[in-house]
């Protein structure tokens, strides 16, 4: 186990080595919010990717095992974060999932010159939003179990250990950050920003998913994305994973 203290904040980090030289330039992954942490990528598409690259996953502040501050949980603030973990990193490819493509995009957007690639996977901008996850977040913790997205309960299970520290983990932030609050208070990347994307981008959602709509418009709006779309729903990592790997795989191998 390391840690990085980027921002002000102590962040759990991992870091997965090939056997080999390493291709550069090394891949960072980004989680989704609240039903998330780093293992969204280690157990689906990191080590797949490391067999050539290096990849790095933290959990994002008030995730996982990272550090809980009161406050920070915007895009902006933890595109900091971000920028604090990957100093010493001239360039690096993204992977962002959910919010966590929210930083990555945000962070390609503020230091175009240190982003080799990005992979926006399931990002909730308009006209999807974070709603069902904050309004999940907002149920009392007794039912935040059993109210889980149906991929989340059948990894989960519902009553059990890993469920109650995931619940657990809910009530903390919902209860005692503004987590919440800096999501609703967060604004759109409108297209003539998007327009400003420099690197090559792979913009992947799911058929079934509320992000669909919001996928092809970043797809149109980034000059020079690709866009995959997938037979799953906002966890292609859980109902998709070998589909949603190799699509990664074979975007930053081409």
């Amino acid at each position: 186990m390391s840690f990085v203290v980027a921002n002000g904040v102590r962040l759990h980090a991992v870091a997965l080595d090939p056997p080999g030289p390493p291709v550069d330039p090394p891949v960072v992954m980004l989680h989704g919010l609240l039903i998330g942490n780093l293992t969204t990528w280690y157990f689906t598409a990191a080590p797949a990717l490391a067999r050539r690259r290096r990849v790095l996953l933290y959990d994002l502040r008030g995730h996982g095992r990272s550090d809980v501050p009161p406050s920070g949980y915007d895009v902006a603030t933890q595109a900091r974060d971000l920028a604090g973990v990957v100093a010493c990193l001239p360039r690096v490819a993204l992977v962002g999932h959910s919010y966590g493509a929210l930083i990555a995009l945000r962070f390609a957007l503020d230091h175009p010159n240190r982003v080799d690639r990005l992979v926006l996977v399931e990002a909730p901008l308009p006209p999807a939003r974070m709603g069902e996850t904050a309004a999940f977040a907002r149920r009392a913790p007794a039912d935040m179990a059993a109210a889980l997205p149906a991929e989340l309960r059948a990894v989960v299970g519902a009553g059990g250990r890993r469920a109650r520290r995931l619940v657990a983990q809910l009530a903390r932030l919902s209860r005692d950050t503004t987590l919440l609050a800096d999501v609703d208070a967060e604004g759109d990347v409108d297209d003539a920003e998007l327009a400003r994307v420099s690197c090559r981008a792979l913009v992947v959602c799911g058929r079934r998913s509320a992000c669909a709509p919001a996928g092809e418009r970043l797809a149109r709006a980034i000059p020079r994305a690709d866009f995959v779309v997938l037979d799953g729903g906002h966890y292609l990592h859980l109902d998709q994973p070998r589909a949603l790997t190799g699509a990664i795989a074979r975007f930053f191998d081409g």
